[in-house]
This record gives structure tokens, sequence and C-alpha cells, in this order.
């Protein structure tokens, strides 16, 4: 086919000037919305609210009905279009966890002897807010143990928090797959940290009293959490290691490219900045909870549900959750225009 000179002069303008990330997304969208009838298209997609209100930040990670379309309801043709969607948001690490969570639902509904339909492999929800492409649009994967966000505005990278991961059993303790920890280097590397601390360290890092039932950042809370435990710059310089391995962890679960970029921002601001806070055992099967935070963003780790084997994990950018300062940058910039 042919190009029109201003064919070619936009898909030159695209490529000089769009973030990969928003291209790589956009693209893979379409491509789903392309396949779906009416009836699927009418509950995968959404207006896009630039007050960001309503259902575009209506999220959480509990097994409940959701809007968006189901990968239940669609054709294998379609599931893998999904799933190519999800990859545009997630690494390779991050995708393969995602994977084998969503399958830990059929463990659950043999432990459970659930015939109610609520644990499900296939209920897992696309949801798509404005156009792909457009200057400002949105999308998001969830499910049970899943919220995944991601928010475009403009040429920059998109945001991608909130980011929850969870997995119900923690480690898979019977069966085929016995011995199974699917978010295992995030205890093991928390734990190994809080370990690492000698006791004036310790006075500053680690809470009293039991570990929390949840984390705090969840959907209900009103505002976010202070930093609380022991700064980086009161680490050692292997503690601080240990530190920005787990830190990496978390963010580079999402897609590297604008992981590398979100992790530049927190070495800008700091990482002596940055605070880590244990409550909690500190032995395998002990109910614990770690948080590591700065002024501008938390990662939360929670193990203390079902004899501490179920984990909730996330990651939360105060500012940019849902492309907060992204959108008013946005915003600002067009006003200037």
């Amino acid at each position: 086919m042919k190009l029109t000179s201003t064919a070619i002069l936009l898909a030159l303008a695209t490529s000089a000037f769009a973030h990969d990330a928003n291209v790589e997304m956009a693209k893979a969208a379409n491509a789903l919305l392309a396949t779906l009838t009416p009836e699927q298209k009418a509950k995968a997609t959404f207006p896009f609210e630039s007050d960001a209100k309503g259902e575009r930040v209506n999220w959480h990670f509990i097994p409940r009905e959701r809007k968006g379309l189901p990968i239940k309801e669609m054709t294998e043709p379609q599931v893998a279009l999904a799933r190519a969607l999800l990859k545009t948001g997630l690494s390779d690490d991050g995708y393969k966890k995602a994977d084998v969570i969503q399958s830990l639902e059929a463990i659950l509904r043999e432990m459970e002897k659930d015939t109610t339909g609520k644990r499900d492999p296939l209920k897992y929800y696309v949801s798509i807010f404005g156009t792909p492409g457009a200057k400002v649009w949105a999308w998001r994967w969830e499910g049970h143990h899943q919220s995944f966000n991601y928010t475009s505005a403009g040429d920059a990278a998109p945001s991608m928090t909130p980011s929850f991961f969870g997995t119900n059993p923690g480690e898979v303790r019977e069966g085929d797959r016995k011995g199974l920890r699917v978010l295992g280097l995030e205890e093991d590397l928390g734990r190994s940290l809080v370990k690492s601390l000698d006791d004036e360290q310790r006075k500053l890092a680690v809470m009293p009293g039991d570990a929390p039932k949840e984390i705090f950042n969840d959907p209900k809370r009103p505002n976010p959490t202070k930093p609380e435990g022991i700064p980086a710059s009161k680490l050692n310089a292997d503690q601080q290691a240990a530190l920005v391995k787990i830190i990496k962890l978390y963010l580079f679960r999402c897609r590297t490219d604008v992981a590398a970029e979100e992790f530049a921002k927190i070495e800008k601001a700091g990482i002596g900045n940055v605070f880590f806070e244990w409550v909690g055992g500190f032995e395998l099967g002990q109910p614990h909870y770690y948080r590591i935070q700065n002024t501008e963003f938390v990662l939360e780790y929670d193990n203390t549900q079902n004899n501490a084997n179920h984990v909730h994990c996330i990651w939360r950018d105060f500012a940019n959750d849902f492309g907060g300062d992204l959108l008013k940058r946005h915003a600002s910039e067009a006003h200037g225009k």
C-alpha cells in the first residue's frame, strides 16, 4: 500500500517523539479491539475521565465481579491478543509471574472445593479507557491478586501504578507443584536484609507488635503512608545494595524501559532518603511485613493470612498513580501551546 506524504510525516513524527511504550501498548490494544464484537467492545471500553474519577480508578485485587471484558468471554485468538497487550506492560519476569498467579486459581479451587466459580483462572479482565493511541488514554488488566494500571498522556513514558501482585498459596505445599513460590524472591530478599541489620539498626527498622493483616496502601486508604523505619543513609554499602535489589525487583516486574526511568527518579531523589521498615517474625513461616518508601513511592509486602502463606505486594507512586502527574503535565503543556 502506498503511503501519502501526510501519512509518512505522521509515522515519522510518531516514531521520533512518542515513547516506545505508548506506541506498543496502543498497537496491541487496537489489535485486540479490532477483533471484538459490538457486545464485547461495550464491555471492554470506557470513556477516559480526565478528573481521575470513576471506573478508571476503581481497582482492587480481591476475587470480585469486575467491569471489563474477561478473557473467559474471548475466543482463543482474542485471548492471545489480550495477553500480547499484557506483555507490553510487563517484563518477561513480570509476565511469567502473572501467568503463574492466574494458574493458582485452579489450585485454590481444589483446596477450597469451590463450586461457585469464584476461583477461575479465566476471570481476568481487560479494560480500555479512551482511544488507544490518543494523546490521553489508559488500560487495565485485573483479577484476583493482579491489578496492573497504565496511563498514557502525551509523549512521555506511561505511568504503571498501582501495580499489584499477590499469591495464595504463597507456597504450594502439596501436589505436583509442591514447593512453588511465585513471589518467593520478594520475601527472601526482604528477610535477608532485615537479618543483616545490627542491633542499633534494628531499633530503627523493626517495629513492635504483630504484622498487619493487610498492606496499608490498598484501594481503601485515602492518604499514603509516611516513611518509617531506618533510612538507607544508615545502612552500610552491602545493605544499601540489597535494598536497591528489592526496589528493582518490584519496579522491573513492569516493562523494563519505563521501569529504568522510574528507578532513575528514585536514584535522583537519593537512595539514602529511602526508608525500610519490618514488622513480625524473621523466620520462614512466621507472619511478617515490610515497607520500602520515600515521599514519592512505596513498596509493600505482607504475608500474614492463611498461616503466613498468602502474599500481597504492591508498588504505588503517590503523585503518579493512574497518571496523576503525567496528566497534569500534559494539560499544562497543551494549555501553553
